[in-house]
């Protein structure tokens, strides 16, 4: 299994959200939950199991996953550099 952290950007692999990026807010044994700051926020993240999820990049350590503002910044950023 991979290493997850919070921070994290992760990629959904199945369900209705295929393909959408967010970030990594929690986890427990079974579930990673998911962020994107506009629709999924802190207060009402996304729950999905480890193998629906695919990490594609590292923590962004300069900005940290305080607020739905803070995770919609790490998106835009995520989103200009894979532009």
């Amino acid at each position: 299994m991979e290493r997850f952290e919070v921070g994290m950007l992760a990629k959904s692999k199945a369900g209705h959200d295929k393909e959408n990026v967010y970030v990594l807010i929690d986890m427990d044994n079974s579930y990673v939950y998911l962020a994107d700051g506009r629709i999924r926020t802190l207060e009402k993240p996304k729950k999905k199991k480890y193998k629906h999820v695919q990490i594609i990049r590292e923590i962004n350590k300069d900005i940290p996953v305080t607020d739905n503002v803070a995770i919609k910044r790490i998106l835009k950023l995520y989103n200009r550099e894979e532009a």
